[in-house]
């Protein structure tokens, strides 16, 4: 069955992009130069005419652009302006009072900078943080296509990326880890929880093309590595060389070797060494005491086993079945790989096979079944697992030049190697210790991208963390730096940026902080009419040069967490399985979840919320959640009416509305003033203007008198019928107005 309908369509632009050049054309070289293929040299920061602006080097590089257009910065932002900007980029979540009153009491000169390193500090750091890189990888909890199976240790991956990034692990090992962690750190439950990367494809795990399937796995594999890691649309030369930059095919065939020997593992324990040690030592116990009643199990079983096993494989191809048919120990790499994608899937489950059996014999069954339990006191609880991957042996299968990128038209055997415009073709892979069952490729790749001289990779995630707290990065297009990707605003500090992270033991927080601390994060978003900003609207219509900062759009998932918030209702767990939140009536129930049992456990963060290929949350779905089947490097910022829906009447809102005005009233009772001056607090990040407060004293009091009214007249229409209702419906407002939305 076909992908998502959003699927197909970015399929067909990603082709439309892609097509093939006419005959004899030969790729377009890059619009800025062969600039992000050498690696990075620390230039020096330019000198400006007013260096009194200047709090980091990074201020220098973009003051001498603003000076050479004639331009100027905007003032900075007040302290709570910031406070809420700084809370939102770096948290994902809106500030509360006592941190608004603790930055405005503050007067020391390194207020500002005690609030960044408190909020780099915080947990939900990671968890904010995580949010950008699962969109960059396409992080979902289920296979896609129509079946869409959950993958029940997904979220252990999730998790790792949060760990990870709170605990600000090395940006290098970050990336070796997810590539390779289970050939360089076998022992390490966290660096096996990261291979889940290489299983994040979306998979049609019932195919009968097996072929294919394990082509499109690898297809999917090799484009999003490019991207997400080296900003390059290598997926493009799939088929053929790369239209518009200069990537041969046998590029990215070399690429794709790398990974040519995966087998997706989940039976990987998520336990230390002596835990995994102590719990096979008494599973062997247990075996030894059992073995003559599990035999007889297996005995009865074994026919009907068989028989439905071997139904399961009838819908296979003649090549396939081979692959199963021929004995273990005698298989090639690549057999080994299809005969267990086909056992997999054909392999009964045991309820299946004893509903087959006979009367009679699901008796014996039974019976068998007692006298094993009655070992149940030997047997150990069985160990949490990871979803996780490894080599199909020590040997890897042969990676083919596909003509067209067809996985049935072979035309020329490749090697593991890198794209030959960077500079390197051919790998050197090494095998890991003679105790691995390991090819060592996925080790050498790693290796590669992590070389402090590489051009690509420093340059490309400090690219995405500017577009974090900018709006925009540098390079516009984070997934392409080549011919089509847009040129640099500011290319030498991209560079000294790059140069910054290597050399600073790729610490990705050191690089958050310098952003976040310089002079142009901390420009107000205001434009005015005043000279200096007509002019530079003329001029830089755009952006841009920094001259201002960026007001944004809060997503989805930090929309719900504020609504969360200010409700109070938000349940700060972190890790484990999914939170299930209640969906709206009318879904689909091939694809519709059950809400969680405990209402605190649908309140968790939206980070961990279930992430469903074929079944968005709807308010993430309202507000540009990507679609899960690619890499997204910036979301796109929508403005539709179903948005305004979704808050003016989705039970979310409404319901969040209830439990805030709750909330306020317990803390405030009947004093209006000082219930409507703590909501503004709590929504805006501000205190409210007394026309503010008068205003909103005025809305509840009408709400209040309109259903008082109401009630006089015997009417069931009364929207205000209590100061409960009232207040709900001024929190309602609230949570609709533009402010709440966006962050300045």
């Amino acid at each position: 069955m076909p992908r998502s309908y959003s699927f197909w369509v970015l399929s067909l632009v990603a082709l439309t992009v892609c097509c093939r050049p006419v005959q004899g054309e030969t790729p377009t070289t890059f619009s800025h130069g062969d600039w992000p293929f050498r690696p990075p040299q620390r230039p020096s920061p330019p000198a400006t005419n007013d260096p009194g602006w200047c709090i980091n080097p990074i201020d220098r590089f973009v003051l001498a652009k603003l000076e050479a257009a004639g331009l100027t910065a905007s003032p900075a932002a007040d302290k709570l302006t910031l406070l809420r900007r700084l809370s939102f980029d770096l948290l994902g979540l809106p500030p509360t009072e006592e941190e608004q009153q603790a930055f405005l009491e503050d007067g020391r000169p390194d207020a500002y900078d005690r609030q960044v390193d408190r909020l780099l500090a915080s947990p939900a750091f990671g968890e904010r943080a995580a949010e950008r890189w699962l969109d960059l990888v396409r992080y979902a909890e289920t296979d896609g296509f129509k079946a869409d199976e959950l993958r029940p240790t997904a979220y252990k991956y999730r998790d790792f990326v949060i760990r990870a990034l709170n605990d600000n692990l090395p940006y290098d090992r970050f990336v070796a880890w997810q590539l390779a962690g289970d050939e360089l750190q076998p022992d390490s439950p966290l660096a096996l929880a990261a291979t889940g990367y290489n299983r994040l494809y979306p998979d049609e795990y019932n195919a009968a093309n097996l072929e294919q399937r394990r082509q499109e796995i690898l297809d999917d594999v090799t484009a999003t590595t490019s991207v997400a890691f080296m900003g390059l649309t290598m997926g493009c030369a799939q088929c053929h060389d790369h239209k518009f930059d200069d990537i041969a095919q046998t590029d990215y065939f070399r690429l794709q070797a790398f990974f040519s020997p995966l087998v997706p593992r989940d039976d990987v324990p998520d336990a230390t060494p002596e835990e995994a040690e102590r719990y096979r030592h008494q599973l062997a116990t247990w075996r030894e005491a059992t073995a003559e009643v599990r035999a007889q199990i297996d005995e009865l079983l074994a026919a009907k086993r068989a028989q439905l096993r071997e139904y399961g494989l009838g819908k296979f191809r003649a090549e396939i079945r081979q692959a199963v048919d021929v004995p273990a120990a005698e298989r090639t790499p690549y057999q080994e790989q299809i005969a267990r994608m086909a056992l997999k899937q054909a392999e009964p489950k045991e309820a299946d096979i004893v509903n087959k059996l006979s009367a009679e014999d699901k008796l014996r069954y039974q019976d068998l079944q007692a006298k094993l339990k009655e070992f149940d006191s030997l047997r150990p609880a069985p160990l949490p697992t990871l979803m996780a991957v490894g080599d199909v042996g020590r040997t890897a299968p042969v990676t083919w030049l596909l003509t067209g990128g067809a996985w049935h038209k072979p035309a020329e055997e490749l090697l593991p190697g890198f794209p030959a415009f960077l500079g390197d073709t051919a790998a050197a892979v090494s095998s890991p210790g003679s105790g691995s069952a390991s090819t060592g490729r996925r080790t050498a790749l790693a290796g590669w991208l992590v070389r402090p001289d590489h051009p690509l990779t420093s340059r490309v995630i400090v690219n995405r963390i500017w577009q974090q707290h900018f709006g925009v990065g540098i390079v516009p297009t984070p997934n392409d730096f080549g011919g089509q990707g847009d040129a640099p605003t500011h290319r030498e500090l991209l560079d000294w940026l790059a140069v910054e992270l290597v050399e600073s033991g790729w610490d990705v927080k050191h690089i958050h902080r310098l952003l976040v601390t310089s002079a142009a994060y901390r420009q107000t978003s205001r434009v005015d009419s005043s000279p200096g900003s007509k002019l530079a609207a003329e001029r830089d219509p755009q952006n841009r040069l920094l001259w201002h900062a960026r007001r944004r759009r809060l997503e989805g998932e930090t929309l719900r967490d504020s609504l969360l918030c200010v409700s109070g209702a938000m349940n700060r767990r972190m890790f484990g399985a999914s939170a299930r939140p209640a969906l709206p009536n009318g879904l689909s129930k091939s694809y519709a979840w059950s809400p969680d049992e405990r209402r605190e456990d649908r309140d968790r963060r939206s980070v961990y919320v279930l992430a469903k290929r074929n079944l968005h949350y709807p308010l993430f779905e309202a507000f540009d959640q990507p679609d899960m089947h690619h890499s997204c490097p910036r979301r796109a910022e929508t403005t539709t009416a179903p948005q305004s829906l979704a808050l003016l009447n989705g039970e979310l809102a409404i319901e969040q509305a209830r439990r805030w005005s709750e909330r306020l009233l317990a803390r405030h009772g009947a004093d209006l003033t000082a219930l409507v001056s703590t909501a503004y607090r709590q929504a805006f990040g501000r205190p409210a203007a007394e026309d503010e407060i008068a205003t909103a004293v005025a809305f509840v009091q009408s709400r209040l008198a309109n259903g008082q009214a109401a009630d006089e007249a015997g009417s069931s229409a009364g929207g205000g019928r209590s100061i409960d209702n009232a207040v709900a419906d001024f929190c309602h407002a609230l949570i609709n107005a533009n402010e709440f939305l966006y962050v300045d």
